[in-house]
């Protein structure tokens, strides 16, 4: 069908702690795989793998994949603000713990993260993060899988 490009998958991996289940999941659906971060960085070895090295600067990941990412692809990210981009491109999004953003709770999602951020400035919260578990893992490999069926089917 002319004007229509195969699915991809973003990963905004500076912190993703799951780089391996994305490609593990991509190669079993046959889906390219952009890794986009500020620095070189390990990756699986597959065909399907494409890193992309931006600059130091603020945001300069989640710039690059906003300006790339359309319809029918695929963001994992830990940012809030790049989710919310990735939707309004007509993208799907979800975090690397298995949370899938979507048009109905990337409000609430953009609420909580400028609450924790007053929070944290104002010394109430630490800014440390829970670690990342087998139970998020899986989540996150759950959540994946039925983001790309959806899409396969169209919806």
């Amino acid at each position: 069908m002319a004007g229509t490009r195969a699915m991809r998958i973003y990963v905004d991996a500076d912190a993703c702690p799951v780089k391996e289940e994305v490609v593990r999941v991509a190669t079993r659906h046959a889906i390219p795989v952009v890794f986009v971060a500020n620095s070189w960085m390990r990756l699986p070895e597959s065909p399907l793998v494409e890193r992309v090295v931006v600059s130091d600067g603020p945001d300069a990941a989640d710039h690059w994949i906003a300006e790339r990412v359309g319809a029918g692809d695929i963001v994992v990210t830990q940012d809030i603000p790049l989710a919310s981009r990735t939707l309004s491109a007509g993208a799907r999004a979800l975090s690397p713990q298995g949370k899938a953003f979507t048009d109905a709770n990337i409000g609430m999602s953009l609420a909580m993260r400028d609450l924790m951020k007053d929070l944290r400035e104002a010394g109430v919260m630490d800014s440390r993060n829970p670690s990342f578990t087998r139970a998020g893992r899986s989540t996150f490999l759950q959540t994946l899988e039925s983001i790309i069926q959806a899409l396969k089917r169209g919806r």
